[in-house]
Order: structure tokens, then sequence, then C-alpha cells
């Protein structure tokens, strides 16, 4: 009997790594609230990047799986899937949200990041059909987007007053369309180790970001230490434990399993706006939350009953 993880049997060990990215994702909203506090938004992402792939660098060398295991285990075609995911869904995500932000309201960014397992599923569908689509995940992906739409209200679809909404919106819609892009790439590149590989991407997205920033947007006067904590908090965990989590999960469980974390994240954001930031409850978070893990069980009710019956 084959007790590997896979698509149709994702193990304990993956459920509880996408419920601890779920927590770490729900509170990068808050680092990177305070963050901008001292950095503008290009200089936040290149924070981000930039010290999340020396973190990765330094791990990577400690325990044996440095990004020169790249080159060793995959080759060219290892580094070329590298440059691919580290272009389309970590750097352009990033550049594309922080312009589109300016000119939507926040709540679309968490409706387009809702859309990933959607937007995930025909790409599956092509290019890694072994994952398995049929009606039951559509319907559960479905449902839980229903339930991500109702978290975040009608002000989500409102008009902040800016000529350039429509393009805010496409921006927020292309970078849920590079995290959908990436989780399948993830998913086909060729064997490599996980910390390398998740080393590899960060380091491209950190060499496209950083220069873009530095050229663009100036460096603050002073560095206070509270924002500069918040940035090094997001690069730490948000991003780069966050990226060896992400490469594990989608490498070992799927791309569909993966992006179960597009609907809990915005749900622990606002737990923790309202635990820690003193934020209001909003009436329709319990409707959210019932709806959004009735779509979670539906999408994976095989998996789950399968693990409840051994």
């Amino acid at each position: 009997m084959n007790n590997a993880p896979s698509p149709e049997n994702p193990g304990l060990t993956n459920w509880l790594l996408i419920l601890l990215l779920g927590i770490i994702w729900g509170a990068a909203f808050m680092a990177m609230s305070v963050a901008l506090e001292g950095f503008g938004p290009r200089m936040v992402a290149a924070g981000r990047l930039g010290f999340a792939a020396l973190a990765l660098i330094v791990l990577g060398a400690m325990i044996g799986q440095p990004i020169t295991a790249i080159s060793k285990t995959a080759g060219a075609r290892g580094w070329l899937f590298c440059t691919a995911i580290g272009a389309i869904a970590l750097a352009m995500p990033m550049l594309m949200l922080t312009w589109g932000q300016q000119h939507v309201p926040s709540a679309f960014a968490g409706v387009a990041m809702g859309t990933v397992p959607l937007l995930v599923l025909p790409l599956v569908y092509i290019f890694s059909p072994e994952e398995g689509i049929g009606p039951r995940r559509i319907i559960g992906m479905a449902v839980g987007f229903v339930g991500l739409a109702i978290l975040v209200g009608p002000g989500a679809f409102g008009d902040t007053g800016s000529e350039l909404t429509l393009w805010g919106r496409l921006a927020c819609i292309c970078a849920a369309s590079g995290y959908a892009i990436g989780s399948v790439l993830t998913r086909r590149s060729p064997k490599m180790p996980p910390i390398a590989l998740a080393t590899g991407t960060m380091t491209i997205a950190a060499l496209i970001v950083v220069p873009l920033a530095l050229l663009t947007e100036p460096l603050p006067e002073t560095f206070a230490l509270r924002p500069s904590l918040a940035m090094l908090y997001a690069a730490i965990f948000p991003t780069a434990l966050g990226a060896i989590i992400r490469v594990r999960v989608i490498t070992t469980a799927g791309s569909l399993f993966m992006n179960i974390t597009s609907y809990m994240v915005p749900v622990w954001s606002v737990i923790f706006g309202i635990a820690l930031l003193g934020e209001s409850l909003p009436p329709q978070l319990f409707y959210a939350l019932a709806l959004i893990l009735v779509g979670i069980f539906i999408s994976q009710s095989r998996q789950i009953i399968a693990a409840l019956s051994r």
C-alpha cells in the first residue's frame, strides 16, 4: 500500500501545513500595513523578496539544500522553471497588487485572490490531469468562492474615484493569474530539493523587484524600528517560510489542494484584525466561514472520508 502524499491522499502533514500557511499568510496583511508606515509599496515588496531570498540561501546552505543543488539535480531545465515561477508567481503578482490596490478597494484584492482556485482548474485540466478534476471539486471551489465574496462584502466592487479603477482591477486579476500559473508550474517542475527550488524562485523574483524598486522609489531617510521589524517578519515568515511550505504541498499534494489556502487566508486576516487590531466583527463572518468550510469539504470530501475511515 502506498502511503506517500498525493492529490488523492494529501496526508495529515499537508493538511497541517496548509492550515499553518493560511495563518501566516493571513497575518501578513497586518505586517504589510505596519511596514507601509515607513516604506513605499515597491520598497516593501523588494524588502520582502530580498530578505526572504537571503534567508533561504542561508537556510539551504545550512541544511544541505543550497541553491546550487538546482543545477546538480535538474540542470538548465530546473533554472528555467525557477525563472518562470519567480517571475510569474512572485515578482509579477507583488508588483501588480502593489500598483492595483492604489486604484481599487482593498477588499477587491481579496476577491481577486479568491479566484486563484477557479483559475487553476482549467490549467490543471490541461497541464496536470493526474490531479483529477470532477464535478465535486468544481462545485466545492465555487461554493468556497461564494463564501469569500460574502466575507469581503459588496464594498469590494465599489468605485474609489480613480480614473484607473478598471486597470487596477485587471492588475489584481493578473496577480491572481500569476499565482495560478505558478502553482501548476511548481507541480510540473523537474524533481529538485524543495528548499533549493524555493530559494531559486525567490532569488529570481528578488533580482527582478529589488532593482526596479531602487530605481523608481526612494529609500526612506530614516529606518524606523516598527516598520523595519514588520518588513523582516513579512520576509521571513509569510514569504520565506511560506515559499518552502508552498513548494512542499504543491509537489506532494497538488495545485488544487494547495489552493484551499486562497479561501483560508481572508478568514484568518479578519480574525487577526479583530483579535489584535480591535477591528469590528463583520456580521457576515460566520455565514461566510460556514460556506468556505462546506466548499473545502465538498472539494476534498473523498480524501477526508478516506482519512477518517483509516
